[in-house]
């Protein structure tokens, strides 16, 4: 499967298993997960036919590992990101000393006043490295990294959870914590 293609798969996976279930007849269960065999027929009954082969190619070559089945692979989800309710069954972690947080650097000022929030998601997204948030943070223009003393957070009482995929999420991030990485 050329990339193209492999692009147009994430992103409809993604607004059909993150998103918009419901648009193509799905039912997220408990954990965020869909039987394989349902989300591929209801792909092919709303005119985007997918493969078994394409789906798992789309699952194992996805940089950002957005999605992953379950292990006996009859089911799969999305990692996070969703705006639909829905419990991924995460357990609480112990979050490093710090992780990291990419924007644009137009959202700096509005994020060192209230802090980062959810917004239309279930978590505020973390990443373990500067090279992963500085990613995020270029689809968002001019990229900016923050640091989030998540050790100071923990103490504080706050909860992170760790997604599959290694990205940390935790409800939100009041400004006291947040500081901007110099020559980000």
């Amino acid at each position: 499967m050329n990339r193209d293609r492999r692009t147009k798969l994430s992103k409809y996976l993604s607004c059909h298993l993150r998103h918009k279930p419901e648009e193509i007849g799905l039912q997220l269960e408990p954990g965020g997960w869909v039987s394989v065999a349902h989300l591929l027929q209801a792909c092919a009954q709303h005119g985007f036919a997918i493969s078994r082969a394409d789906l798992e190619e789309v699952v194992t070559t996805n940089d950002k590992q957005r999605f992953s089945f379950n292990p006996t692979g009859d089911k799969i989800r999305a990692n996070q990101g969703h705006t639909v309710e829905i419990d991924l069954r995460l357990e609480p972690q112990v979050p490093p000393e710090v992780l990291y947080h990419g924007t644009g650097a137009r959202s700096v000022e509005a994020i060192l006043q209230t802090g980062l929030l959810k917004m239309t998601r279930h978590h505020v997204h973390l990443s373990y490295d500067i090279i992963t948030a500085k990613k995020v943070g270029m689809r968002h223009g001019k990229p900016v990294v923050l640091v989030v003393d998540t050790a100071a957070m923990h103490q504080a009482g706050f909860t992170f959870y760790r997604s599959e995929n290694g990205v940390w999420l935790t409800d939100h991030v009041p400004p006291q914590y947040i500081h901007v990485l110099e020559n980000s």
